[in-house]
Formats: C-alpha cells, sequence, structure tokens
C-alpha cells in the first residue's frame, strides 16, 4: 500500500478496441482506501478527483464497481463521456482496477489520465505529460504493469522529503504540513483545471504548473 511495497506480478495483456470510443475519457485518482489514509499525501489523487467530480454538476455522485474494484462516477461533458475512477484496491494493485475500466470501456490510453502524489517533484508544482517511468510509485508502477506507459500523468508534488532521512514510506502516508493544508484548495482547483483542459482538447501538455500563491 506504499511506494516501497513488492510490486505485485504483471497480468495478461488485454486487447483494446478503438472504433467507436474516441469520446470516452477516464480520469484516475490514486490513494488508499479506509478512513486512517484520508488527507495523507498517498491520497492527493484521491482528493482531487473529489474536487473535479463536485465541481461538474454532470458528474454522478460516487457509487461502488465491485466488478471493477473502484468507485466510479460519470457524466457527458461537452462531446465527452467522463469516467472517473477511484480504485478500491490497495495502491499497489491500482492496476487491477484501472486495466478493469480501460478493458470494459475500450479506452484508448491516450485517453486515460492518471492523477498521483510524486515524491521527486516539490509541494506546489504540478506537472503533466504523456507516458514516462513510475519514478518508484507503486500505483504507477502496477498500472504500466498492466496497460504500458502510454497514457498521462498529473503528477503532484509532495516533496521534499522532511525530516531527509524519514522513511520515504512512512513520509507519504503522512498528513500534509499546516502551511501545505492552505494551499490544498489551491491545488485541487488547478488540477481541477488541468482536467477540464484535457476534457475539451483531449490531449494533455507536457508542462509545469504552480499554484501556491
Amino acid at each position: 500500500m506504499s511506494w516501497l511495497q513488492k510490486r505485485p506480478q504483471a497480468s495478461m495483456p488485454i486487447t483494446y478496441y478503438t472504433s467507436g470510443q474516441n469520446n470516452i475519457l477516464i480520469l484516475v485518482g490514486l490513494g488508499n482506501p479506509g478512513k486512517e489514509y484520508l488527507g495523507t499525501r498517498h491520497n492527493i489523487g484521491f482528493d482531487c478527483l473529489d474536487q473535479f467530480v463536485s465541481k461538474f454538476t454532470e458528474m454522478s455522485d460516487w457509487v461502488g464497481k465491485s466488478d471493477l474494484k473502484c468507485l466510479f462516477s460519470s457524466g457527458r461533458i461537452g462531446e465527452s463521456q467522463v469516467i472517473a475512477v477511484k480504485p478500491t484496491t490497495y495502491m499497489n494493485l491500482s492496476g487491477d482496477s484501472v486495466a478493469s475500466v480501460v478493458g470494459y470501456y475500450k479506452a484508448q490510453l491516450e485517453h486515460l489520465v492518471v492523477i498521483h502524489d510524486e515524491l521527486d517533484i516539490n509541494f506546489g508544482q504540478i506537472r503533466t505529460r504523456i507516458g514516462g517511468q513510475d519514478a518508484g510509485h507503486n500505483g504507477i508502477k502496477s498500472i504500466s504493469e498492466h496497460l504500458g506507459e502510454s497514457y498521462g500523468r498529473i503528477r503532484i508534488g509532495i516533496g521534499p522529503k522532511l525530516p531527509p532521512k524519514i522513511d520515504s514510506a512512512d513520509f507519504v502516508l503522512q498528513k500534509f504540513e499546516a502551511k501545505e493544508e492552505e494551499q490544498l484548495n489551491n491545488l485541487k482547483m488547478e488540477c481541477t483545471a488541468i482536467l477540464s483542459e484535457f476534457i475539451y482538447n483531449k490531449s494533455l501538455p507536457t508542462e509545469t504548473r504552480s499554484f501556491i500563491v
């Protein structure tokens, strides 16, 4: 359930179909289920996706989908059918859920965006890109093992790790510091803006954004 756990076994590859599915976009927020993880750095993907769903009246309330191993919300925004997903597996098994959703909807990987914390990026920055390595993040590692790397990432900076000697797994499972808490609404608003732009443009640029004011 943390960055440093042993990686799960890779599953068999999924066959994808693209005909008629260009209007389906899948947004995934990563985190761990359970009250003990609420408000922790590792759950910022959940928190950002919650903000997005709450801001768009087109999106349905969250419902549990046991067959897809996730909490699920959907709605039509513009010309796109938007699927929002919070895996109910623990972090290092996120790929089980995400691969099930992508396979069920026969979505294209370029129409999948995953929101997650990243220790190598300082708090105050959000970086976006398509593809890339997992940087030791077990949730991303799991998704890439199931699907490959050619999907979008919204990487929420939670670094630097302080104190430096703290174990990374312990750091990411801590709550944000008080000064960081003051900026979380700005963070989530900026992430919602990025998701909105992705929905209407159907592309995710490689860029860095700052949200601290």
